[in-house]
């Protein structure tokens, strides 16, 4: 606890405990946001941009037995498998990758998502 004499009254802050403050818990930029499961992999959807550095995801993308299959849209990424690939604001980054990938991927026109 601090306090400060401001005006002829002293006023007391409390940092921390009171209100939730300092209680929040914080994303780390290393942690994935869904579990490397094949239920959470099924589950990924949104915006997307592909980095060749410091991606959230390392994919690799095949022809056969993908983990998730994904369907490029162009508006409203809202199910299972949609990406809609952006240049800004997206909601997670991939890099495509050769080898060590978090999960395969192989592009599809129509049924996105797991089997």
């Amino acid at each position: 606890m601090k306090a400060w004499l401001v005006g002829g009254s002293i006023v007391a802050v409390v940092a921390g405990g009171w209100f939730g403050l300092g209680t929040r818990k914080v994303a780390h930029a290393g942690e994935c946001p869904i579990a490397m499961t094949k239920g959470g992999v099924c589950q990924l959807h949104g915006k997307v941009k592909i980095v060749n550095a410091f991606p959230k995801y390392k994919i690799k993308i095949v022809n056969a037995f993908p983990d998730i299959k994904v369907q490029k849209v162009t508006a409203f990424p809202d199910g299972p498998g949609k990406w809609q690939f952006v240049d800004a604001f997206p909601d997670f980054t991939v890099q495509i990758v050769d080898a060590f990938p978090d999960f395969t991927v192989q592009y599809v026109n129509a049924f996105p998502g797991c089997d």
